[in-house]
């Protein structure tokens, strides 16, 4: 669609009209004139170089207000993001990630394969969220900024390894490393989702000093406890098996005491299908952002009357010029 950013420009087409036209001869009140012929009384023919460049000069003179009217071309309706919102993700790497306690879907398959899989899931499904990724074991270190390039962070997640960091677990380093990777963006729906399986046994940070320094940047912390309650574990040498609790290292207050005080939810993922059921309900509670606005993109036109003017102005100095010297 082709419109006008100042229409009221255009007002500058009539002041030509208020220029007298001092070149004009004075002609005899009983000449006649006629449009394309010779007035009677012997004035200049109409269509004389100089009367072409007045006509070049008045197009061009047309063209230049049209330029100053700046006109564009409007494109089609975009949808925008009315809000963001950054998703930092905090992955647990820790030895005890390697233990085969999910169940899904009738199999059983090692904690961190199972985060893998239905973690990845989930990261596809934020489109116009920002995400980062934060691998955490001994220490906490930044695998993926924030970026709208969901497909890339998922990427890293697939491709980190157990034993890459570590094997203990540094809770507390993950949520200071997520609140200083948020400091300095513009205000936004700052949420940090932390995986783990463990509780906090490495590191600089304890999970008080984390948890303050969550609470007084603003973010929200959506905590995950991954592991069975129970499993069976063969035994050796005719010794019969036993149910044990996988788990145990679990610190399911501290994880609860976090989400609680950061305005955030602890879940507990004891099965594959549990988990599956966790991402569900963290797309409820916080939904993905959409485009509540319209925006069209504009495309500037003002450099096609503006060059074209210019030639004109160009030709009609070379009009002019060839006048003189005939």
């Amino acid at each position: 669609m082709l419109t006008l950013a100042w229409p009221i420009m255009l007002i500058a087409l009539l002041l030509p009209l208020l220029i007298p036209d001092r070149g004009r001869k004075a002609q005899p009140a009983t000449a006649l004139r006629l449009p394309g012929t010779l007035a009677v009384g012997g004035s200049t023919p109409q269509h004389s170089p100089h009367s072409i460049g007045k006509w070049l000069a008045l197009l061009a003179w047309i063209l230049l207000v049209l330029a100053s009217a700046r006109p564009q071309w409007l494109g089609d309706p975009v949808p925008l993001q009315k809000e963001g919102r950054d998703l930092m993700i905090a992955a647990d790497l820790s030895g005890s990630m390697q233990i085969e306690d999910m169940e899904y879907q009738g199999k059983l398959v090692d904690r961190f394969t199972m985060m893998q899989h239905l973690l990845g899931d989930f990261i596809r499904r934020r489109d116009g969220d920002r995400l980062g990724l934060i691998l955490f074991a001994d220490g906490a270190y930044l695998q993926a900024p924030l970026t709208f390039d969901r497909y890339t962070v998922k990427r890293y997640l697939d491709e980190s390894v157990l034993g890459l960091v570590g094997q203990q677990t540094a809770i507390g380093d993950a949520i200071a490393l997520s609140v200083k990777r948020f400091a300095g963006l513009e205000q936004s729906n700052r949420v940090l989702l932390l995986l783990t399986d463990g509780s906090n046994n490495a590191g600089q940070f304890n999970v008080a000093q984390a948890r303050e320094l969550a609470r007084q940047a603003g973010v929200r912390i959506y905590t995950i406890g991954i592991g069975a309650e129970s499993m069976t574990r063969s035994g050796w040498l005719g010794v019969q098996s036993r149910q044990v609790n996988p788990s145990r290292d679990l610190n399911e207050e501290v994880l609860h005491d976090l989400a609680e005080a950061t305005g955030g939810q602890y879940f507990r993922a004891r099965s594959g299908d549990e988990m599956a059921q966790i991402y569900q309900t963290l797309d409820q509670l916080e939904p993905v952002s959409r485009g509540e606005a319209l925006w069209r993109p504009r495309t500037e036109l003002y450099h096609w009357p503006l060059s074209t003017a210019l030639g004109l102005l160009t030709l009609t100095l070379l009009l002019n010029r060839r006048q003189r010297h005939v």
